[in-house]
């Protein structure tokens, strides 16, 4: 007699001892969590309103508002019948801080500026006494240019100085002391308060950040824009391209007006999903 061979997937994956995964998606998975990411946006919602949204029929929404509700992720208000979202659902974002999502935000529209600018374009957040690129535009770069580090000493940078600049008190003094008594030459500005105090102060006068930095290829400018929520700021939008190209001046009027415009995009976008009113830093137009 012969044994009888079961050539199924499922089967070969036993028969290997489970090496072999499945990289199937969970259908019931993505529908629960696409449910949830609704309810989420809605708020509060029936469940026949729900399944319209979502596409899916009226039972089966049904069915997974109850597994939901039972783990504790919605509650059923029993006066109209209407599901909402517990705190639980907030608490599954507790991983992704504001500088997570600020960036994750910004990746879109930074794409979209520098195809229009024709120059690269990054967000930076801080990171002890640098500015930490986040995201760059930097592989669409012109050949003329050099890719950035990805961590710039906040004094020599434009982001940085902008963002010191724009930063609260006691966080700005905080990190000029740590520079302060930094054996790094790139924080040696930092020692000199006074010459700090007026650039950071100029700096929010004309209401942006610059710096020129001499690189192999050639002098690049920086121009740096902070994106504030809630009167916080939260990152920097910069921009570098080859001082030969383009005169200062020009730079100001025709680049800044477009990223002052993305940034408040990703400000407003920002504020809307973290439940904040946002700021929108505007640059000084007489400059």
């Amino acid at each position: 007699m012969h044994a009888k061979v079961n050539s199924s997937p499922e089967a070969s994956e036993r028969a290997h001892g489970g090496a072999r995964e499945s990289t199937r998606p969970v259908r019931a998975l993505n529908r629960g969590l696409n449910v949830l990411a609704e309810l989420n946006r809605l708020e509060s919602v029936a469940v026949n309103t729900l399944a319209n949204a979502v596409g899916l029929p009226r039972t089966t929404t049904f069915r997974i508002l109850e597994t939901l509700r039972v783990a504790g992720y919605v509650e059923r208000d029993p006066h109209d019948d209407c599901y909402r979202p517990t705190i639980m659902v907030r608490a599954l974002s507790g991983g992704f801080d504001d500088e997570a999502m600020v960036v994750h935000i910004a990746k879109p529209y930074l794409t979209a500026l520098g195809a229009q600018l024709a120059w690269p374009v990054a967000i930076a957040t801080p990171a002890g006494a640098a500015m930490m690129t986040r995201e760059t535009t930097d592989d669409q770069c012109p050949p003329v240019l050099e890719q950035y580090g990805v961590r710039v000493p906040m004094l020599t940078c434009a982001a940085g100085r902008v963002y010191l600049a724009f930063c609260s008190v006691p966080q700005r003094d905080a990190l000029l002391e740590l520079m302060a008594r930094s054996s790094l030459p790139e924080d040696r500005l930092a020692r000199n308060r006074a010459e700090v105090d007026r650039l950071l102060s100029e700096t929010r006068t004309q209401g942006f950040g610059m710096a020129q930095r001499t690189r192999r290829a050639s002098e690049e400018t920086n121009l740096a824009l902070p994106l504030q929520v809630n009167d916080r700021i939260l990152a920097t939008v910069a921009l570098r391209y080859a001082t030969t190209a383009v005169p200062l001046r020009s730079a100001i009027e025709q680049f800044l007006p477009k990223m002052r415009e993305i940034t408040g995009k990703i400000a407003r976008e920002f504020a809307q999903k973290a439940g904040a009113s946002a700021t929108i830093q505007r640059v000084p137009r007489d400059i």
